[in-house]
């Protein structure tokens, strides 16, 4: 059995509110359908979407119940109170701990080799394929894990920054490291990131990124659960920190407890990070569904 973990507790706030999220396609449909569809036909069993109770009631009426038609579909819960004993929100906190914490809020119900993407990101096609093949192949191996890399200069905005992690991949196809920069945009023909002491580092615009599309085995809660402890004694306080997924994966990688193969795709990936965008993403999927990529309306 494969599971898809869809991230979306923050689509709520991220668009203003679930029944203000746009479709994106031509017979209405969201990017979610795209992904839950891609995910199907690549070979997933179940989707876990992992929201916020505060959306849930609207999620599983607009969404999930439409979805479940198609392929069995389970919930877990992302909340800011889900701590470590020993640990407190700080009254002040709102924002959500970030995609690690929001990957170990799915323990308890994933029990194999499981996929995680974000509700908002078109992956396409053969990027899932390529993520289900490796979790077939690589089941009986719980410390091998894997990225689905995308080139930056494909996944940089036009109207503003965006954060990625940056990757160093290793001749034989495997990932050396990757660090989460919160501030990427465009610079000439190239991009560049704003370090930790505030200066513009430069960047050619063909370093391989996570989008945040992984293939984890059930050994990665564990290593979550650990790490999240050790995030919450140094960070815990601070308002803005954010539990990166990438970063854990690469303390696991540093500490040689994990290895992570990165998968290549032919896929682009495209989103919506600002509204501006959203004319660029209708146009691209209406293109997709003219080459027969996908039918329309998409759930027949």
């Amino acid at each position: 059995m494969k599971t898809l973990v869809i991230l979306a507790a923050g689509i709520g706030s991220r668009y203003g509110g679930l029944k203000q999220m746009d479709p994106m396609g031509p017979a209405g449909e969201f990017i979610i359908d795209y992904s839950v569809f891609d995910a199907v036909r690549a070979g997933f069993d179940r989707i876990l979407f992992l929201i916020s109770r505060r959306i849930e009631s609207v999620f599983k009426a607009t969404v999930g119940a439409r979805l479940a038609k198609h392929v069995a579909v389970e919930y877990a819960f992302q909340e800011l109170d889900d701590l470590p004993p020993g640990f407190v929100v700080p009254p002040e906190r709102k924002k959500p701990w970030g995609t690690g914490h929001a990957i170990l809020a799915c323990a308890g119900v994933v029990r194999e080799p499981f996929g995680v993407v974000n509700a908002d990101d078109f992956y396409g096609r053969e990027s899932y394929a390529v993520l289900a093949e490796f979790l077939d192949r690589t089941a009986g191996d719980p410390a091998l894990y894997a990225m689905v890399g995308f080139p930056l200069r494909n996944t940089i905005s036009e109207f503003g920054s965006v954060a990625r992690g940056i990757c160093s991949v290793q001749a034989d196809g495997t990932l050396k490291s990757v660090v989460e920069r919160t501030k990427i945009e465009k610079a000439g023909a190239g991009c560049r990131y704003l370090d930790d002491l505030g200066a513009w580092q430069p960047l050619t615009g063909e370093e391989m990124v996570s989008m945040n599309m992984w293939g984890f085995k059930p050994s990665a809660f564990e290593h979550l659960r650990r790490e999240f402890s050790r995030f919450m004694q140094k960070s815990g306080t601070d308002l803005k920190a954010e539990f990166f997924a990438p970063t854990v994966v690469n303390t696991l990688m540093e500490e040689k407890k994990i290895r992570t193969t990165v998968l290549k795709t032919s896929s682009t990936w495209f989103g919506v990070t600002y509204s501006q965008e959203k004319p660029a993403v209708v146009e691209r999927i209406r293109q997709l569904v003219q080459a027969g990529v996908y039918p329309a309306p998409l759930w027949k």
